[in-house]
């Protein structure tokens, strides 16, 4: 039993040995996690406030106070909209000489302070009221974004490598069906069952906890299903030609890890390197994500979140543009 059991050992690790890209993947991918969230979080401490403002910033002491963050702002009804909901701690409009605070904000209480005492002029108080965004209604919709990523592409990339080892596709391939129809019913297939789960997840977890959602559900699961597609879209690029289940392995979580990690699912990603932040666009979850807390924390329409669908539609041409490209049978 004991030969047996060493034969079948010593031939299971000569075959991950022998895989190069596997056991490279093995050994880069923990290197690459720790590399990059020291580069993301390097720099200076994240502000322990936050201050938008509207016009011109004066010089006063206000403005040079330590450990605040002061944010231009464009428009002032998603200004005021966002320290309704915490997220702002004051806001500014220098302009017209007023601002907004949250009656019900400890920090902005104490920023107010500060503001009265540094500038020179009084200012016109605006007060508004709003419970806090908890941080289950923030992360909400990135947990589900998640989830998504990880079900479209492992269930149609990691699936058609595996058709393709055993021979399915090759069987599949003296059939009348083409490459289009077989791409078509996966993506469909997949797509139906990821909305399909988002909305039981949602509506299951939503019945205990009670979620902010400010917005549409049609909204919400439109910005959902066509995050679907483009995510089911990428994983076809993946699995185009790919015979390794291992390597494709290795690939999808190449891919999936940095979006997991550098997209907003667990935290924000204000406090991070600017180049963290550039190279968060491009991926498709981070649009997902924005789209879906947009609509759930800040209430917004369809035409709000229409740039952020409009790149994931683009994206989705693309990947599905050099999926079709590249896929073969064998």
């Amino acid at each position: 039993m004991m030969r047996r059991l060493w034969a079948v050992f010593v031939a299971r690790n000569k075959e991950f040995l022998r895989d190069r890209s596997a056991m490279g993947w093995n050994l880069l991918f923990p290197v690459l996690i720790v590399a990059g969230f020291a580069f993301a979080f390097s720099g200076e401490p994240a502000p322990l406030f936050k201050v938008g403002v509207a016009g011109e910033q004066p010089t006063t002491s206000f403005f040079s106070t330590p450990h605040v963050q002061f944010i231009a702002v464009d428009k002032l009804d998603e200004a005021i909209t966002k320290v309704e909901r915490h997220r702002l701690d004051l806001l500014l409009d220098t302009t017209n000489r007023r601002y907004w605070i949250n009656s019900e904000s400890p920090r902005g209480q104490l920023l107010e302070r500060l503001l009265q005492a540094g500038e020179h002029e009084a200012m016109q108080k605006q007060a508004v009221d709003g419970q806090i965004v908890r941080y289950v209604d923030w992360l909400i919709p990135g947990l589900l974004g998640m989830n998504i990523m990880f079900s479209a592409m492992y269930g149609v990339g990691y699936v058609i490598v595996r058709y393709r080892k055993n021979g399915v596709l090759k069987r599949l391939k003296a059939t009348p069906l083409s490459a289009i129809e077989f791409l078509a019913a996966q993506i469909i297939s997949r797509l139906w069952l990821i909305v399909a789960v988002v909305m039981a997840v949602y509506f299951g977890t939503d019945f205990f906890v009670g979620f902010a959602m400010h917005g549409s559900y049609l909204t919400l699961f439109t910005a959902f299903a066509v995050g679907g597609i483009c995510m089911i879209s990428l994983g076809l690029v993946v699995a185009a030609r790919i015979a390794s289940e291992e390597l494709a392995e290795g690939l999808l979580n190449l891919i999936n890890w940095p979006m997991m990690f550098l997209s907003g699912v667990w935290f924000s990603l204000e406090g991070t390197h600017p180049a963290v932040q550039k190279l968060a666009q491009l991926f498709p979850l981070t649009h997902m994500i924005d789209a879906a807390r947009a609509v759930m924390l800040d209430g917004a329409s369809l035409l709000s979140i229409a740039p952020q669908l409009g790149v994931l539609l683009l994206m989705t041409a693309g990947f599905l543009t050099i999926g079709a490209w590249m896929f073969r049978w064998e």
